[in-house]
């Protein structure tokens, strides 16, 4: 059987079973699962089902999940099986069906289906636990029992191997596990399933989902049950395809072999030939893979959380294909041939091919530059270890390697290890302190921009919220599209940190979520002796919970009250919300369709709209975009809010939230005839563009790697902007005397006589006067990376006037990097000023100056942030600026 024909059998029989298809969730998790960066298995979007905290489509479901696992991405390319991104198979019960069933349609698809005989087949179970409080399972092995499977084929197992738990907290339960015998000729008679050998292969996992997990005061686990008996099942297609396809490897069945092949045919290396080169061959193979799917599903390379991941692919696969020495570029060609072995099934990879290209082109690109030079300076840590009979290298120096270079810790440590070298030190103590650092110079850069999704009082409150619904017995209905103002009765009420919870049988009140805060607004009793401010409103699943402060009277269960939204707030938050929209239809119109939403804020002050993109935008881009939002603002088209099926959404091209759960049904909302905007959205929005107002960008800047930042204003709040604009600039005009419209002009005028009168002035060492014009030299500076960078040869009669003038030009440029030469008399001076900022950054002053001192045939020295030299050979002081400012740029562009 091909893969497509195993995923497909798989499926329909569960359907032919009464199990709804559902489509694959994307690797990126949605936001009620804060515990994972990546989806790391089948059961990971369905955990609001088999927590009770939403209502699943159908009792019985069945899907192919893609899935992320990143804690074996080392091991990938040393054995047979391991992948980093791979399809899980799965058919779950909520409250349906339990062991019997699960266990009766394993058997069954096993033997009918796949094909394998009853001998073939041993399972495992759960042992018990005491620390859990459990026994074994005698459940289980009573159902195997009962289908055919002999006691003796029944393996008991521990915790550690058939107890199912995706982190320290959340649904688990005992599992059984299904192996195949692959007979003593692939291992002993004294091998079992659950142990490490070859002769069983495990294909098939049956979670029997029965408790949520909890942790005690003493760090112990507390079970209790869910609200009802589920499965959870997990079938690795790749792993099931190589025993269907009788290979002795995932790789070379039908979807990786084309991979294999394809690296045959771009480096010459035949695999079977070496380890060295299979190793290779399988990293390249599944890392294409992975990489290709992850930024379909919305991941740009970073340096954090799930970006790092993706990084690390990257990085590790192009580490790999320059040890092969393939050719520039083949990290899209790897991609191309991803997309057309699973294009079909999974549409995204040809949909989001631009960005897909431009991410792993950019990062192909940028890390070889600098792959070269990094393997250079491990391979000189290695010998220098090695000639000093050392099995170690410094962690200072990996660190070194990783900030310099951006080589990952892990690619770092599987280097040594290929040489038989450890580190020595603790590198996640030097990651911490630069952390520290980072953390300390961006303090204010963060101050006030966390997600919308939290609710005020993060996760703390949530966590009570979401106790309060479940144990309320009923679900609210949100009527906040259709009303602002709600006549509705209190369902339920409890106190929390010295607040109240409440939910209302019917509630017009926006939960936060999608980057939209939540409404704020008043409940008063219909008899007028209470009243309560609503402070947040928590999404709880499908469902809310109200955060309130009472300020008069007390709200009890069952008052009928009138819940009224605070329609200013609500009305400016629903024009940025619409703006927002619009801001990412202009983004990509003027970019390119590889702009994707990365996060936002949605308030009733502004809008944050943080998306993929490789650069700052420029002057004109910025003009352009903004121009565009006023231009579809000003047509008063209208904005609709549609309800349809996910599938007419995708059809017509909505943008959709990556890592959001979307249903069947979804709200689609669309501005005019949906040419320009269409997406899936829950938030409130305006009922035509104009009512939004102007729309005024007020900065561009970088929120990540990879990840920029705009903030914008809408309608009231962008109409004081502009009135203070042209307050300052009246005020501006009448201090230039002359016309507003003349102030700019004159105003330039005023800054060349300034230029004219700025210009300082030194004397050589007869007396004779030295004229420096320190404007030309800053205009000189070059921007790398938002850091100013000066190197430059001046008229100076000494180093002492050298100083002098650094001291100038520090005043003007901020925290830069200066490098200053002159040859008086034929002797060479050179200055090297660093900021502190820089220095942090790993570049030092002494070693910038030594750089350029070798060249002009001297040496010199100093402290971190600034160092001087002297030198002989004045005709190469050009050639030792130069070699100065590469050496600052190069640092600064890691």
């Amino acid at each position: 059987m091909t893969s497509d024909q195993i995923r497909e059998s798989y499926l329909s029989f569960f359907a032919e079973r009464g199990h709804l298809r559902i489509p694959s969730a994307s690797l990126v998790p949605s936001e009620h699962d804060p515990s994972a960066l990546l989806t790391v298995a089948g059961m990971h979007p369905l955990k609001p089902y088999f927590l009770g905290q939403e209502t699943p489509p159908a009792r019985r479901l069945t899907n192919c999940q893609k899935v992320f696992r990143a804690v074996d991405i080392d091991h990938v390319g040393n054995s047979a099986r391991h992948l980093t991104f791979f399809e899980m198979l799965g058919n779950f019960s909520f409250g349906d069906y339990f062991k019997r069933e699960a266990i009766e349609f394993a058997w069954q698809l096993s033997r009918e289906v796949f094909g394998f005989s009853a001998e073939q087949i041993w399972v495992t179970v759960f042992e018990g636990d005491d620390a859990l409080g459990l026994g074994p399972d005698e459940e289980a092995i009573a159902r195997w029992q009962e289908v055919g499977v002999p006691f003796e084929r029944i393996v008991q197992c521990p915790r550690s191997e058939n107890f199912w738990q995706a982190g320290p907290t959340g649904p688990c339960g005992p599992c059984s596990e299904l192996y195949i015998d692959r007979g003593l000729s692939s291992g002993s008679a004294d091998d079992l399933p659950g142990q490490e050998n070859e002769r069983f292969l495990e294909y098939w996992n049956l979670v029997f989902m029965q408790y949520d997990q909890h942790s005690d005061a003493d760090g112990g686990s507390i079970l209790t049950p869910l609200p009802a008996n589920n499965i959870d099942t997990g079938l690795g297609l790749n792993r099931l395809a190589a025993i269907l396809q009788d290979k002795s490897s995932v790789f070379e069945t039908d979807q990786f072999w084309p991979l294999i092949e394809l690296g045959e045919e771009l480096s010459g290396t035949s695999y079977g030939e070496s380890f060295a080169g299979d190793r290779s061959l399988r990293i390249l193979a599944d890392h294409a893979r992975a990489m290709t799917f992850l930024v379909a599903d919305g991941v740009v390379p970073s340096n954090e959380d799930r970006g790092y991941v993706l990084r690390r692919v990257m990085r590790r696969a192009i580490q790999q294909g320059r040890s092969l020495e393939l050719a520039p570029g083949f990290l899209t060609r790897y991609a191309a041939l991803v997309r057309e072995l699973m294009g079909a099934i999974y549409p995204e990879l040809g949909e989001q091919w631009p960005a897909i290209e431009k991410w792993l082109s950019a990062e192909e690109e940028s890390f070889g530059r600098t792959l070269a030079q990094g393997l250079a300076t491990l391979r000189l840590h290695i010998e220098q270890a090695r000639d000093a009979g050392s099995s170690k290298v410094a962690a200072a120096e990996v660190f070194r390697l990783h900030d310099t270079y951006g080589f990952p810790y892990e690619m770092t440590t599987e280097l040594l290890a290929e040489e038989g070298l450890s580190i020595e030190g603790d590198f996640e103590q030097l990651m911490d302190a630069q952390r520290a650092r980072s953390r300390a110079g961006a303090a204010s850069d963060r101050t006030g921009t966390g997600s919308a999704d939290e609710g005020s009082d993060g996760g703390g409150g949530r966590a009570a919220a979401s106790s309060f619904a479940a144990e309320s017995g009923f679900q609210t209905r949100f009527t906040g599209y259709e009303t602002e103002r709600q006549r509705t009765t209190v369902g339920a009420v409890a106190r929390s940190d010295g607040r109240y919870l409440v939910k209302l049988a019917e509630s017009p009140f926006y939960a936060a979520g999608g980057g939209q805060i939540a409404d704020a607004g008043t409940i008063e009793c219909e008899s007028g002796d209470c009243r309560a401010r609503v402070r947040d409103v928590f999404r709880v699943g499908d469902d809310q919970a109200l955060a309130v402060t009472v300020e008069t009277g007390e709200l009890r269960a069952g008052e009928p009250v009138l819940a009224q939204v605070d329609h200013a707030a609500r009305h400016a938050t629903e024009c940025n919300h619409t703006a927002t929209h619009l801001l990412q239809a202009a983004l990509r119109e003027r970019l390119g369709s590889h702009v994707r939403q990365a996060g936002s804020y949605v308030g009733p002050d502004k809008l944050r709209f943080d998306f993929s993109n490789s650069h700052g935008l420029s002057e004109q881009e910025l003009m352009d975009v903004e121009d565009r939002v006023n231009e579809w603002i000003a047509r008063n088209d209208p904005v609709r809010p549609v309800i349809t099926t996910l599938e007419e959404a995708k059809r017509l091209g909505a943008m959709a939230l990556f890592g959001e759960k979307y249903g069947d049904v979804v709200r689609m909302v669309e501005v005019g005839d949906g040419e320009h905007s269409r997406e899936l959205c829950g938030g409130t929005h305006v009922r035509s563009t104009a009512e939004i107002g102007p729309f005024r960008i007020l900065s561009e800047t970088s929120s990540a790697a990879n990840v920029r930042r705009i903030e914008a204003i809408t309608g009231p709040e962008a109409v004081k902007l502009l009135r203070e604009h042209d307050r300052l600039l009246t005020q501006m005009a009448a201090t230039l005397r002359t016309r507003p419209e003349l102030a700019p002009e004159k105003l330039r005028a005023r800054e060349r006589e300034r230029r004219e009168l700025q210009k300082t002035q030194t004397s050589d060492r007869r007396g004779a006067a030295v004229t420096i014009d320190l404007q030309s030299l800053l205009a000189g500076a070059a921007n790398v990376d938002g850091v100013p960078v000066l190197a430059t040869s001046v008229q100076a009669p000494d180093a002492g006037a050298l100083l002098q003038l650094v001291d100038h030009l520090k005043g003007k440029l901020g925290d830069a990097a200066i490098v200053l030469g002159t040859a008086p008399e034929g002797r060479v001076h050179l200055v090297v000023s660093l900021a502190p900022s820089l220095v942090q950054r790993g570049i030092k002053a002494p070693a910038v100056v030594k750089t350029a001192a070798k060249i002009v045939g001297g040496g010199g020295g100093g402290r971190d942030t600034l160092a001087q030299a002297g030198g002989r050979d004045p005709a190469k002081l050009e050639q030792a600026l130069e070699a100065a400012e590469n050496e600052i740029i190069s640092a600064l562009e890691e």
